[in-house]
């Protein structure tokens, strides 16, 4: 699947958590994977604290029918800040964050 425009990108992501689909540290990887994709192509990522996380878990839910509402919540929470070291750790926390049971 390309990965060069912002909508292949997502779409290779949601693909990807199809395939892939445990909940314990899969998400953390490709959460990763995509902000690697993203910076690689679009000299942007994602500045995961302005995704909330029951919108996010609810977006990935349905992302393989309609990945519409992912897509925006990803692309309203992109940054320049690609080589923020700070950024990078931040949406480490948030994807342990999205995993947590409540």
């Amino acid at each position: 699947m390309p990965e060069t425009t912002f909508d292949g990108i997502v779409d290779k992501y949601v693909e990807m958590n199809v395939a892939h689909p445990f909940m314990e540290g899969n998400g953390r990887s490709t959460r990763i994977w995509l902000d690697l994709m993203l910076k690689r192509s679009l000299k942007r990522c994602v500045d995961w604290s302005k995704i909330n996380k029951n919108d996010y878990l609810n977006a990935m839910q349905i992302s393989p029918s309609d990945s519409a509402k992912i897509k925006a919540l990803i692309k309203n929470a992109l940054t320049t800040k690609i080589d923020d070291r700070e950024m990078f750790m931040k949406g480490i926390d948030y994807s342990y964050y999205y995993e947590e049971n409540e």
